[in-house]
């Protein structure tokens, strides 16, 4: 695409609404719009500073479009970097095609997904890292994707990688001076410093590795599959946890036969609960089926609450402890919650047999709703968020943590040739591998294949 010419797009969701805002970047978006636009106050909008609003009319030849309000920004003091005008218009969807179309016929042309970020990355308003976290915060759903955006967007995460990468910069750069000299035996790059800065690229490497297993799930929901056997009331508890009728409820057993998915977000933090087939023994073909993918749930899911019918304890109890101790067998490192439904129904000497047969036992009555706050909190303890609370930079990107397991795995090798006396010539080699994965991150280093991947997945107008 060409990226010195000029851009429109709706900034705005698609539709119609209170207002809509139509951006405009390039090197003539003042020029451009200039003619078709008249203030209220007669100011020419060619004389107006930057960072100024006004008021007025946008005219299709005599004819009035809309009343607008226009933002007059003066590159390289913009998003983009560039000269940038953002109409505010009144949100119907004729008046926003017809605002475009005639910015269209003057010149203009309709910005590609993600081409103001871009702008504003290759005009050096932020770096690569940066723009990918604008996508993120476009998409937050909660408390705890925002907050981890947000960071990533100030350029905390940058801040850490440019930091080491300079330092590294510094030493390869002495290195490569040593080869220069090599037949007087030179050393200008300090070798016990060099170790000491490895030392704390690995353990800077390893800590932001390690965050991408919280980040990961913070970002996109932490998976809960809710499992048992038919008609205990699953259906029924995913409707309370979502306070809505998402699920079908029925006394009929084998009622859910897929998987039902919807998320909630709970002390900032997002839940993808996961309705599954009740776990029994069947010969219907399709509840098998059912079933099967319950247990791929389960291999996915981050927690999995076991729900049994309180009721039928005494009857069934000896099954239900099978089917939890198949569960905790299958799956041992992932926590398993057993929470006894409908225990309104019981007698408080039928409570105390219960719990003094089972440990760790969580009691709910999904129908009425008594218990699903504790539930609620019960399932917070599970969120590793002390790295979120402590404003510590969590890597959520999967780009970001290939190209960070790449540079550790040629820090290590430095690290290698350090302890072997290597020579510097080929000490080089890696330390300028582990810089280009630096530079990979941060967008120092680039092309156009990972620039379009990574701004196809943007809206336009952003």
């Amino acid at each position: 695409m060409k990226l010195n010419d000029n851009i429109v797009a709706l900034a705005t969701p698609s539709g119609a609404g209170a207002i809509a805002v139509i951006r405009v970047s390039g090197p003539d978006a003042v020029q451009l719009v200039a003619p078709v636009f008249r203030a209220k106050s007669n100011k020419d909008l060619l004389e107006q500073p930057s960072h100024t609003l006004h008021l007025g009319n946008i005219f299709d030849g005599e004819r009035i479009l809309d009343e607008v309000l226009v933002s007059v920004f003066h590159g390289p003091k913009s998003y983009t970097g560039e000269n940038t005008i953002e109409i505010s218009c009144h949100g119907s969807p004729y008046i926003q095609q017809e605002i475009i179309q005639l910015l269209i016929r003057r010149g203009c042309r309709s910005a590609e997904a993600g081409e103001f970020t871009l702008r504003a990355f290759l005009n050096g308003k932020m770096d690569l890292s940066q723009a990918e976290a604008v996508a993120d915060l476009i998409s937050s759903e909660n408390m705890a994707s925002h907050q981890m955006a947000m960071q990533q967007m100030r350029g905390g995460f940058s801040n850490e990688i440019q930091k080491l990468r300079q330092e590294l910069l510094n030493f390869a750069s002495l290195i490569e001076l040593e080869l220069d000299f090599a037949e007087e035996d030179v050393e200008f790059a300090n070798r016990d410093e060099f170790q000491s800065l490895i030392s704390r690229i690995q353990n800077v490497l390893k800590r932001l590795i390690d965050s991408f297993a919280v980040g990961n799930v913070l970002k996109n929901g932490i998976p809960v599959a809710i499992v048992g056997e038919p008609n205990v009331g699953k259906s029924t508890l995913l409707n309370a946890l979502l306070n809505e009728e998402r699920a079908i409820v029925s006394e009929i057993a084998g009622t859910t036969r897929d998987s039902i998915e919807d998320e909630i977000s709970i002390g900032g933090i997002g839940f993808r609960f996961i309705d599954t087939a009740g776990i029994r023994e069947t010969k219907d073909v399709v509840e098998s089926i059912g079933i099967k993918r319950t247990f791929e749930k389960i291999s996915q899911a981050q927690v999995v609450l076991y729900l049994f019918d309180a009721e039928k304890f005494n009857v069934q109890g000896s099954r239900f402890k099978v089917e939890i101790d198949k569960i905790k067998n299958q799956f041992p490192q992932k926590p398993l919650v057993i929470l006894a439904n409908k225990m309104d129904q019981l007698s408080p000497e039928q409570i105390e047999d219960l719990r003094s047969q089972i440990s760790d036992l969580n009691t709910i009555s999904a129908k009425s709703g008594e218990g699903v706050e504790d539930l609620q909190q019960k399932l917070l303890q599970f969120v590793n968020t002390g790295e979120l609370r402590n404003n510590n930079t969590i890597v959520t990107n999967s780009r970001h943590y290939n190209a960070l397991l790449s540079a550790l795995e040629e820090i290590n090798k430095v690290q290698d040739g350090l302890n072997n006396n290597l020579s510097g010539d080929l000490m080089a080699i890696d330390i300028r591998e582990a810089l280009h994965y630096f530079g990979e991150i941060t967008g120092e280093i680039t092309n156009d294949d990972l620039l379009g991947n990574i701004f196809a997945n943007f809206c336009i107008g952003k």
